[in-house]
């Protein structure tokens, strides 16, 4: 059981050296200068493989759910950047919550076509995946909101974030041609 334990361990370690490369791939992608890497992925096997990390992260005073979309489609996308995208949006969910609360992750798959009620996103019509981040936390004025993509926009105190959180996602999300909103 030791043996596993120490295993354990390491794999954490391992993901936790991947996450520090993501800091500077964060500065790539903002910039748009990173390579992707593109390979068939299943967004419900990403989830599940982040969730121990998740978890840790977050912390025990918030729960977190996830809703996986039943035979969720298959989109070609940078796994790792994916983490990232789950990661940020997770990590600023976190900081939402200081008493505690609840993050769902849900995944489902669309059909966008002329009479989808969201076309304002500028999305084409075709098949789509959502992938949804959702908090029970505090919520924004529409003043931050307006901001929230914004580089180095951030509500922090000095010292607690860079406010490049939210504008790398919206990087790496336009980078896969996908739609943040």
């Amino acid at each position: 059981q030791d043996n596993r334990a120490i295993e354990e361990y390491l794999d954490e370690v391992t993901r936790a050296g991947n996450s520090a490369k993501t800091l500077v791939e964060q500065m790539l992608a903002f910039s748009r200068r990173q390579v992707l890497e593109l390979t068939e992925i299943d967004l419900n096997e990403v989830i599940t493989d982040l969730m121990n990390m998740l978890r840790r992260i977050i912390g025990e005073h918030i729960s977190l759910e996830i809703k996986p979309g039943h035979n969720l489609g298959i989109i070609r996308a940078d796994q790792g950047q994916m983490v990232q995208i789950l990661t940020n949006l997770c990590l600023n969910a976190h900081d939402a919550m200081p008493d505690g609360g609840t993050i769902t992750i849900e995944t489902k798959n669309i059909i966008v076509d002329n009479d989808f009620p969201e076309m304002h996103l500028a999305l084409t019509p075709g098949r789509y995946i959502v992938l949804s981040v959702t908090d029970t936390g505090c919520g924004m004025s529409q003043e931050t909101l307006n901001q929230i993509f914004e580089p180095f926009f951030t509500t922090k105190e000095v010292g607690r974030g860079t406010g490049l959180g939210l504008a790398t996602v919206y990087g790496l999300v336009q980078q896969h041609q996908g739609v943040i909103h």
